[in-house]
Parts: structure tokens; C-alpha cells; sequence
């Protein structure tokens, strides 16, 4: 039950902060940056895929260890690293081969791939004390 209880708070909690961030860095960010070669309209499909794969990596490797050793730090710690690793990869690959792609946006993004780690992982596990759920 703890298992699909942290996925679920997780996914929630990236999902709120992410759409918050998406809907405010599109117009700011990504679109001045990327131009004519982001899509008009996102692809639902990959979109869906990420937002189901990301909270298992972060339940894996940030969450369930910081409720194991109860300590709120430990989730902090993984969680931006996590974040970090994750972001950097997409970030860094796109600066490899995609033309637009600039190091301001990948350190923004890497930035923020980090504190959204972080966040969701230090957030989740807060809720989930809150609620009674240790191993």
C-alpha cells in the first residue's frame, strides 16, 4: 500500500508544480527559444508516458529511501539529484542535436529539473508522515 500510495502523491504533486511552470516558462522560455520547431500542439501520448514513468524513478530512488531512514533531507538530496540526472540527460542530448537548443535553456531546464526533484520528493514524503506511512 505504501508503494502505490508515494506513486500516486507523487504524481499528483509533479504534476501540479510541472503544469504550473509549463503553462508559465512556454510563452517565456521554451517558444522564443525553440521557435518553429516545437509542435503546436503537445503529443499526448509521449507527454502521458513521461508523467507516469518520472514518479517511479523518484518514488525508487529519492522517496522510499528518505521514508526508510526518515529523513526528510534524504529525499531532498535524491530528489534533486534525480531531477538533475533526468533533466540533464534530455537537456544535454538537445543541445548535442538539436539546432535551437541553447545552453541557457539547458541550464534553466537542468535547474529546474532539480528543484522539482527535490520538491515533489521532499513534498511526498512530508504527506506521506503526515499520513502515518513509514517503512
Amino acid at each position: 500500500m505504501i508503494y502505490v500510495a508515494a506513486y500516486f502523491t507523487t504524481l499528483i504533486v509533479f504534476l501540479f508544480a510541472d503544469m504550473i511552470w509549463l503553462g508559465t516558462m512556454s510563452s517565456r522560455l521554451y517558444r522564443p527559444t525553440l521557435g518553429d520547431i516545437l509542435l503546436t500542439d503537445v503529443s499526448m501520448a509521449p507527454a502521458i508516458a513521461f508523467y507516469l514513468l518520472y514518479p517511479v524513478g523518484l518514488v525508487i530512488f529519492a522517496i522510499l529511501p528518505a521514508l526508510k531512514s526518515g529523513n526528510l533531507s534524504t529525499a531532498i538530496f535524491f530528489g534533486v539529484l534525480f531531477g538533475l540526472f533526468t533533466y540533464g540527460t534530455y537537456d544535454l542530448t538537445n543541445q548535442a542535436t538539436v539546432r535551437n537548443w541553447t545552453t541557457n535553456l539547458t541550464l534553466i531546464d537542468m535547474a529546474w529539473g532539480g528543484l522539482m526533484g527535490g520538491l515533489t520528493a521532499a513534498t511526498t514524503c512530508w504527506i506521506m508522515t503526515k499520513l502515518g506511512f513509514q517503512i
